[in-house]
């Protein structure tokens, strides 16, 4: 051990849990998880801000790749250069990103997954569209932070105009969560954030009707509506996707599948492959052929029958046994606020509403300032103008122009800023002409400063800027959906073709259950003589009546603490002089158990009612328990156990 140095001791455990939670919690902010606002990762955001820096914009030449990732490493990124290319390569294919934002020349890959060229032979510059996303940057609209060396500074996060997030998704592995957002269309989640600023309280369901699903880029069909209603209300969800194919007949009189779209993700040559093997180990029947005839126009993957094959059992065995039918899991989990959270869709809309809304503050702030600092200093130029001889006569006697300023300063009450702009004023500024464009140049000033002033002061102002540069976005950028949706036999629900009526429930004492329809119940006048509402046996008689929806839910407790559970409109209906069904009929209830107690629940699919609702039990004896509503959101056939109870309770 040298001298001056000394050797402390740690807790293994400790230290090992301390560096773990470091290495994560690195991983998930600073490499995964894209955030919130813009929608990118930090190696997205650094190559974006790396190509503004080299002046690529949309309408100048390309520059090669290998430049490009040489500034962002040298710059920007301290990690290896195969996470910038493999970063832009992404945003430059089509069939990677809905919106891509890199123009690339050159070999880029290929839906077949072939890898792109080495980044000495490509090249790149930035698309119109990411251009929006880096617009105003120069505008104080971001924070920047120091580089890695602190020797430049780079954005925390860009000011874009694109809901970046929503419309091309994003995918990582941190360490202990991971995200997989879907892509959306531009036009339908910019006419849902245009809704959600009109109406800051309008619900998912609502917000669904403009922006009704994922749009991939590569077009393919969304199978089913249930998985996209999940990852809407909850931020994970499974989306089922589908190639999309026609049938054709041939002149022989057979018939072939032809496929011309394949599911997001999915490796076109691959999945081929192994349909081809599926058909040579038998496991597969009735296809004679494949064949890829995809070209610069698009996808065409053509499987030619047999002449006895069933041509939609065929195609339903491809869905079933390749990946020509695959599954989509959303996991929406971004960065808000330093913190990774799971967001639904209107949580994603609104962060990125509240991102422009703090833009557009910062962005009229700087304008404001660099007007108040312009009109300032023709406010000096006119004064000068107007005192001319005064002014010359002055510049003149004065020695030095240090003395020339002191002196416009001390005579005309003029600032530091104001005397320097009067010394370094050309002669053609003192023709008639020019002092005229200056007053007017001045008058327009104020009007601005006017403008700007208003906008800061006024929140539904700034909310309407936001919509129009929205608006803006979608006339330029707007295009049709892609993915088109076909509803599944699991999207209909029996309760869709009933109506949400309330009807009168009765339970009878020896258990017997029925429902009878509200309207039943006429009104009764003064004098009147009542009406009969049930007819039971002599031993029996009502012990149990309320009033509930027909789609409520009703759970039933019994003496062995089990739960059960059932619809209201799956209570048989009886009218008032009826004696109803035996709930041992409906539910799997022992013989040797019985119903002690229900309950009329509104809702068990709404998660926030059920997380915020408790159900409290009390057994004979004295013990009580409080739990969850949640806790019976999902009752299986035989019941779930919701107390245990034994002889001393």
């Amino acid at each position: 051990m040298q001298e001056g140095e000394k050797i402390v001791q740690v807790n293994i455990e400790d230290q090992m849990k301390s560096a773990y939670i470091d290495y994560s919690m690195s991983v998930i902010v600073s490499r995964a998880l894209p955030d919130v606002r813009d929608g990118l990762k930090p190696v997205h955001r650094r190559v974006l801000y790396g190509m503004l820096d080299l002046g690529l914009f949309a309408n100048r030449s390309y520059k090669k790749s290998a430049r490009i990732v040489g500034e962002v490493l040298g710059k920007y990124h301290p990690h290896g250069d195969t996470s910038v290319y493999d970063a832009m390569v992404r945003m430059a294919q089509d069939w990677s990103l809905r919106y891509p934002l890199v123009d690339g020349q050159g070999n880029f890959g290929s839906i077949d997954g072939d890898s792109p060229a080495a980044m000495r032979y490509t090249e790149a510059r930035l698309r119109k569209i990411a251009e929006e996303i880096l617009v105003d940057i120069d505008k104080d609209t971001v924070d920047f932070q120091l580089n890695f060396d602190d020797s430049l500074k780079e954005p925390t996060v860009l000011p874009t105009r694109i809901p970046n997030l929503l419309v091309n998704g994003a995918s990582g592995i941190a360490v202990g969560m991971a995200t997989n957002m879907a892509p959306h269309n531009l036009s339908e989640v910019i006419e849902g954030t245009i809704a959600y600023i009109d109406n800051n309280e309008i619900t998912i369901p609502e917000l669904m009707k403009f922006v009704k699903a994922p749009d991939f880029p590569t077009g393919a069909t969304i199978y089913g509506y249930e998985g996209v209603k999940d990852a809407f209300e909850t931020g994970r969800g499974r989306v089922m996707m589908r190639g999309e194919s026609t049938i054709e007949e041939l002149s022989n009189g057979r018939e072939q599948i032809v496929v011309t779209s394949v599911p997001y993700q999915v490796n076109k040559s691959e999945m081929i492959k192994k349909t081809a093997d599926l058909i040579n180990d038998k496991k597969l029947v009735g296809i004679t052929d494949i064949r890829d005839e995809s070209d610069r126009n698009g996808i065409r993957i053509v499987y030619e029958l047999r002449k006895d094959a069933v041509t939609n059992v065929v195609l339903n065995l491809l869905y079933q046994m390749t990946a020509l039918q695959t599954s989509f899991s959303v996991n929406n989990i971004a960065l808000v606020k330093g913190r990774p959270k799971t967001l639904n869709l209107k949580d994603l809309i609104h962060y990125f509403v509240e991102h422009r809304h703090e833009v557009v503050i910062r962005r009229t702030q700087y304008e404001l300032s660099e007007a108040e600092k312009k009109a300032h200093i023709l406010e000096g130029l006119l004064i000068a103008l107007d005192h001319l001889d005064e002014v010359i006569a002055l510049i003149r006697a004065s020695r030095t122009p240090e003395e020339a300023r002191e002196g416009l300063i001390k005579k005309f009450e003029l600032s530091e800023l104001q005397a320097r702009a009067i010394l370094d004023m050309r002669l053609q500024k003192l023709t008639g002409l020019e002092r005229d464009k200056i007053k007017a140049d001045y008058d327009e000033l104020m009007k601005q400063i006017v403008h700007f002033r208003e906008i800061l002061d006024n929140e539904p102002m700034r909310m309407g800027i936001i919509k129009d540069e929205l608006l803006e976005i979608k006339e330029k950028y707007g295009d049709e959906r892609g993915s088109q949706i076909v509803y599944s036999a699991e999207d209909f629900k029996i309760e869709d073709t009933i109506p949400d009526d309330d009807v009168v429930i009765t339970i009878s004492h020896l258990g017997y259950v029925k429902r009878t329809n509200l309207t039943e119940y006429r009104q009764q006048k003064r004098g009147g003589r009542g009406a009969k509402g049930s007819n039971i046996r002599e031993e029996d008689f009502v012990e149990y009546l309320f009033i509930a929806s027909m789609h409520n839910y009703m759970l039933f407790f019994t003496e062995k603490g089990k739960c059960f559970w059932l619809r209201v409109y799956e209570i048989p209906e009886g009218t008032k002089t009826s004696k109803g069904r035996a709930i041992q009929n409906m539910v799997n209830i022992e013989p040797d158990d019985k119903v002690r107690a229900f309950i009329n629940i509104k809702n068990l699919k709404d998660q926030e009612y059920i997380d915020n609702n408790y159900i409290v039990m009390c057994t004979q004896k004295g013990t009580i328990k409080k739990t969850s509503l949640a806790a019976y959101s999902r009752p299986r056939q035989n019941g779930i156990n919701a107390i245990t109870i034994n002889e001393t309770m």
